[in-house]
Formats: structure tokens, sequence, C-alpha cells
């Protein structure tokens, strides 16, 4: 077990390497600048130092001179965002100092922390074919979802994944990106998680002092993702009246950072994602139909897990192995356990399975090789879901009745965003927040 430190200054980022770091097993504190770093090793000693290139008090390089200076020695790994700076930081640095690219893969974190050995193995445990790097699945609709990836791959055209919750977009992303053998990285960026005023900031950068807590220049996901691949996952939820300005960055290849006045060229494909249908596009307002032409000029459809029941073994036994490699156990499916997954509909899709999968194996004696199943396979939400399926409306409900159960099913299929479920209701914002206080409901969608 490693006492490792990450120094970034994006928390969003810094949580997802936490998650990871603390999965393989080791301690991970953070610090978001140069000085809160100094501060931790104060009166702390790490084993190893994951260090952003690029922070807000200064450049990491900084601190590398401090720990010589304090007499510390702990293994250091820079983390930037293009390959040419890694390049750079490559002839700066000494030998025994890595680096990494945003974003980072479990697998990357993984070979830093515990070796090239471990990686190997895992490597090499595992007989399921994996497409395009990640994609697992013979069935007949995954065939025709590798042709298509095939066939994007050798162009540069926008490509548009829709597909329901769970059902791997973003490992289709990521196909489409080794399939295409670009010389940039894959850069993602969730578009439901940002705020309208963040959501500039974010996919066109801003300069030093464009709005109050912009204390250094920041690189926006188009300029990061260039001679590479850009996600943009939930790219329906973007607000309106923001879209104009995506619509003349993907016409013109340039982009104007926010608080700035020079256009940056940029090279990059647009991989877009949506678990919206088709029609509730074209009759919910959500996306321009312009910005709909230019991101789906290549529109994938994702199949669900349902459709293609014929790889639950296949996906069951790579999540197993995957685990097993991880923990160092010997669990194995029978046919049975194998049949039983494959009977089950998992409306949450392949991120469903791995969940139960997961769950499975944590209750589980390790002394043994054999895995147990609950007894259930059905999620809360999956249950919540089919109730509210199973439960129509009856004579002698009330309006406020009615109402209310509307608004509930409209707020669990959107996952609580409110302001997503007030346009799907035709109401505003303001309504549903009224409603749902006079319901007693507002604490169950916080």
């Amino acid at each position: 077990m490693l006492d490792i430190l990450l120094v970034d200054d994006d928390v969003e980022f810094s949580d997802v390497v936490c998650h990871i770091v603390e999965f393989l097993g080791h301690n991970i504190s953070t610090a978001t600048s140069l000085k809160e770093a100094h501060q931790w090793f104060e009166n702390n000693a790490f084993d190893h130092v994951l260090l952003d290139f690029m922070l807000p008090d200064g450049s990491g390089l900084h601190l590398l001179d401090h720990l010589k200076t304090i007499g510390q020695s702990p293994k250091i790994t820079l983390i930037s965002g293009h390959p040419s700076v890694k390049g750079i930081l490559a002839d700066m640095c000494e030998p025994n100092v890595g680096h990494l690219l945003k974003p980072l893969q479990r697998e990357d974190l993984e070979l830093v922390l515990n070796g090239p050995k471990k990686a190997v193995k895992k490597a090499k445990s595992s007989g399921i074919v994996r497409h395009f790097g990640g994609l697992i699945g013979e069935s007949e609709p995954m065939q025709k979802l590798y042709s298509m990836i095939e066939r994007v791959a050798k162009t540069n055209a926008n490509v548009m994944l829709m597909g329901e919750s769970g059902a791997g977009k973003e490992v289709v992303a990521q196909a489409i990106h080794n399939a295409s053998q670009c010389e940039g990285p894959l850069v993602a960026s969730n578009c439901g998680a940002l705020s309208k005023e963040l959501i500039g900031s974010e996919l066109f950068g801003h300069e030093k002092g464009a709005f109050t807590g912009a204390i250094a220049r920041k690189e926006g996901v188009f300029e990061q993702s260039n001679n590479g691949t850009l996600f943009l996952d939930e790219v329906t939820e973007m607000p309106i009246d923001m879209q104009p300005n995506l619509l003349r960055v993907l016409e013109t290849k340039k982009v104007t950072r926010v608080g700035g006045n020079r256009e940056i060229p940029t090279n990059c494909r647009v991989i877009s994602a949506t678990n919206r249908s088709l029609t509730d596009l074209a009759k919910n307002n959500v996306i321009r139909e312009d910005i709909y032409f230019r991101l789906a000029v290549f529109p994938i459809d994702i199949p669900p897990l349902r459709d293609r029941k014929e790889d639950v073994p296949l996906l069951a036994k790579a999540f197993l192995d995957q685990l097993n490699d991880e923990n160092g156990t010997a669990f194995s499916w029978t046919a049975a356990q194998l049949k039983e997954l494959q009977s089950y509909e998992w409306p949450g899709n392949v991120r469903e399975l791995r969940h139960a999968i997961h769950r499975a194996f944590i209750m589980s004696d390790p002394q043994t090789s054999d895995i147990i199943l609950p007894d259930n396979l059905e999620s809360p939400f999956s249950r919540v879901n089919n109730q509210a399926a199973e439960k129509p409306v009856s004579a002698g409900q009330t309006i406020e009745e009615v109402e209310k159960e509307l608004i509930h099913a409209t707020l669990d299929k959107v996952q609580g965003n409110k302001t997503l479920a007030a346009q799907m209701l035709g109401i505003s914002t303001k309504t549903l927040y009224n409603r749902l206080n006079a319901y007693g409901g507002i604490g169950e969608y916080k």
C-alpha cells in the first residue's frame, strides 16, 4: 500500500483519480496548489506524487525543487494534457520522473503505481476479445456496430452516439478514437454536469481575469483535444442559448477564449452522445437543428443489452476476470449462473450488469471459487421504474395525485434534473419547485 499525494486544481479530475487509486488499494491525499502541497510535506512523507504541470500558483516543476530542498525524494509522475508538453517535460526533468497524459485511464494509473508486471499479467489473463481495445461482444448488433466504427474511423466526420443510459457510449467513443489512430488525445467533457456560467470556459477556455476566480489562463477542451478526439457527453443537456457558440466553432474550427479576442485554430473530431431518442430531440427543443446536423454527420445507435443477450456471458466473464486480477481471487461462473444473468432484461444495460457482478463479487467468500449471485438482480432504480410503469392512472384519483405521479416519473426519467424535467413537462423551473414543495417531495431530488 502506497501513500500518494495528488496535486491538481481540477476537482472533478481529482475525484476520479482518488476513486481509482483507492480501488487499487492505496492511500491518497489531495492538494489544489503548490502552497497546499508544501503544507502537506511539512508533516508528512509520501511514496508517490501525481503532479499536474500547470497549477494556479505556478508550475508543478517548482515542487520538484522544493522537495530537493527539504530532502524528500518520492517518486514523481507529472500529468499534462498534450503530447507535445509531455515531450518537453521529458527533456526538462530527470529520467526517473514519469509522465501521464489526460484523460487518464485506470490502466495508466495501475501501471505507474503497481509496476509493469501486474499490468502485463492482466493483459494475458483475459481470453476475451476486446474490439478496438475495449468493446466486448460477438452478437449481430455488435458486428454491425464494429463495421460502422471501422468506416467512420477512416474519415474525420463528427459522430453522434445515441443509446440508452449505461449502454457504453463512452466506450464506443474510445473505440472510434483508437481506430482513428490520430496523434492527439481523447478528451471527454460532460455537458450535463456543467452550469451555464461554466460551460463556456470548459469548452472554449478563458483568459486570466476574464471573470471572478479566473486566476490563470485555461485551455478549453477544444484546444486540449487538438489533432485528437473531443467527446461531448450529454450534449443535448447543453443550454439552448449556448449552442450558437458551439455551432460557430464547429463551422469555423476556431475558438475564442472567454475574455479573449484572438481566434485559435482547433482541429479535432467531435463525438457527441445523448440518451434521448430522435423523436425526443425533435419535439422538446433541446438541440438546435443546425447543431444536430453538424454533430450527427454520422449518427450511431448503440444497441441496448437486452437486444444482444448472447453477449452477456462474455461481458460477465470479462468483468469477473478483471476483478479476479485486481484482487488476487479465482472466482468463476457456473453455466446456470450465466444463464440466469442472460435471462434478465438489464434495463440499466452494461453499467447495471457490471454493478451487479461487482456487488456479487464483494459478497462472495474469497477462500472459495464460488461466486454468489443475489436473490434478485433488479436494482433499486429498475424496481422503481417498473412499479411506475405498472401503475396506471385510475378512476377516483385527484388531479393533484396524478400531477404528483407525473412529476415524480419525469424526474426519475431524467435522474433528478429539474431544469430538464420542467422543459419536458412544459412548465417553468420555479413552478416545478413550487409543486415539489407543495407535495413535500423536494428532498428526494436535491
